[in-house]
Order: C-alpha cells, then structure tokens, then sequence
C-alpha cells in the first residue's frame, strides 16, 4: 500500500484520498481540489497532477503554504512576486482566502494539468 504518512514529520496537503508530501519520493503529485476558491479554473473535485517547484512566474497556478498558516496548503493563482515569495490571488473574488488575508505565501509545486471530475481528457492549467 506504499509507505505510512508521518503528521510529525511531513507537511501534507489531504485532498480527497491524495497527499502531497513535502518529501515526495516522485517530481509530480496528484491533488484533488476542494472548494470553489479557484472556481471556474478549477472546480470541485477537479483532479491536478502538480510538478514541485519552489519557484513560479506571474499568472502561474500553484500549490503554496502562507507563511501566516504553515500548515496549510493551498491552491491559487500567482499575483506577484514578493519579498522572496509570492503574493496569491483566488479566481473566484467571492472565495477570498488570498494574500490579502493571510499575506505572502512559498510555492510548494505548479500545476501542470486538470482533470475535471467525470472526464477522461486532462487538460493545461491556463
């Protein structure tokens, strides 16, 4: 069944039955998207394959950690780049959850490709 998540020792981003582990043993991960923040680029149930990177550009998709809340993950846009992170900016603007609440954020991984929920078709993430 693979090797056992350690919560004391591993940061994870738990979506549906996916982690991300910041220790992953593979370049790419799959995430599952919970929530309407980056809705209507990414839905609910929405399932991502994410390559880890530490570094994004403007307009770019992510997975980061704000620095205000370490231990949780998230999926946004890249507004700007700032103070050695990255300001983050959700497509719906009725979600919020974004660098104006909880400031600058590190990027985890960019998305690479969607696949929405009922779909075979994976898709790029514009």
């Amino acid at each position: 069944m693979g090797r056992q998540f350690d919560p004391t020792t591993e940061h994870s981003l738990i979506i549906g039955h996916y982690h991300l582990v910041e220790r992953a043993l593979l370049p790419w991960q799959l995430v599952r998207v919970s929530g309407p923040s980056m809705s209507p680029t990414l839905r609910h149930g929405d399932l991502l394959l994410i390559v880890r990177a530490r570094t994004a550009a403007v307009g770019d998709v992510v997975v980061a950690v704000f620095r205000s809340m370490p231990d949780r993950l998230v999926v946004k846009r890249v507004r700007a780049l700032d103070d050695g992170g990255v300001e983050l900016v959700s497509d719906n603007a009725f979600a919020g959850g974004d660098s104006a609440t909880h400031g600058i954020a590190d990027v985890q991984g960019r998305v690479l490709l969607v696949r929405r929920s009922g779909s075979w078709r994976p898709r790029r993430v514009r």
